[in-house]
């Protein structure tokens, strides 16, 4: 059974590097001089399917997993496998599940009203895509929104070690393909992760189509749907959030939502909702989900 948590268990839970600015924010723009390597550094085969690899499959640990899941608890796991779900989101080096769920849950309560939407693009394009992260006000985890996972000691471990994920990646990249691996499938993969998920903070509130009118600038845009693996259906997500499909409609590819449901057919997840029928027969508006 899962520990009642404690306000010091609450702040004991911060990462541990916290205390020390600093060292996030170089590690951060380091990694981005470092994915510059790819212009002097030529790749065998075996080293860019790597890079695929650890691009598409940690972007499905950040839809399937820090989104889908500990986000908005679209879907039901086990504890075994929501852990295994927390550690691979952690290896994409954005920080913890409890930290990003938390932000995320407050950017859908206040989204796109200046000040309080931490990633509006009203506040500035580029604040929206990755400016706020260097800002203080984000730094900490808010566990007031997140109380409902952060109630595991196991995810609130793994939210205050989160770098240990991308540290044991690194090392064995480097280890198996040395320097050129590193460059390829960790260094770029990891810059090219981070700003693909930054596209649906920023371009998403921008560029698009808009089938629902929604409080916020949320729209749709199939390119960033193929791109990101179906976040881009934004403006139906901003709609009904609580569903797991996000591209609600056939012609709508959204291939995190079919990953899911093959994990419900081996049976590592269960009761994936769905978007209400009257929401895809009609536009017009309905109660929206919590």
């Amino acid at each position: 059974m899962a520990e009642a948590v404690t306000s010091r268990q609450l702040l004991d839970a911060e990462s541990f590097y916290s205390k020390l600015p600093h060292i996030p924010r170089i590690i951060y723009w380091g990694i981005h001089v470092l994915a510059l390597g790819i212009f002097f550094t030529k790749p065998t085969p075996a080293i860019l399917l790597a890079t695929a690899a650890t691009f598409w499959i940690r972007l499905l640990a950040i839809t399937g997993g820090y989104h889908r899941y500990f986000s908005h608890k679209t879907y039901r796991t086990s504890r075994a496998f929501q852990f295994v779900l927390a550690l691979l989101g952690t290896s994409t080096v954005q920080k913890g599940p409890l930290w990003w769920a938390g932000v995320h849950r407050i950017h859908h309560r206040y989204s796109d009203v200046p000040g309080r939407d931490p990633h509006s693009p009203r506040d500035g394009f580029w604040w929206s895509h990755a400016g706020w992260i260097e800002s203080p006000k984000w730094e900490a985890t808010p566990f007031d929104q997140i109380r409902d996972f952060a109630r595991y000691p196991e995810l609130r471990w793994l939210n205050r070690w989160h770098f240990l994920a991308p540290v044991a990646l690194f090392v064995g990249i480097w280890a198996w393909g040395g320097w050129p691996a590193f460059v390829w499938a960790f260094a770029f993969s990891t810059v090219a992760l981070w700003h693909s998920t930054y596209t649906i903070n920023s371009l998403s509130h921008r560029w698009g189509t808009r089938r629902y009118d929604t409080d916020d600038d949320s729209r749709n845009n199939w390119v960033l749907a193929l791109l990101t693996l179906g976040e881009g259906w934004h403006n139906n997500h901003h709609r009904y959030m609580a569903s797991c499909r996000q591209g609600f409609f056939w012609w709508e590819v959204d291939i995190t939502y079919y990953v899911l449901k093959g994990l419900e057919r081996v049976g590592l997840v269960w009761d994936l909702r769905e978007p209400p029928a009257e929401l895809l027969e009609s536009s017009e508006e309905l109660p929206k989900a919590a």
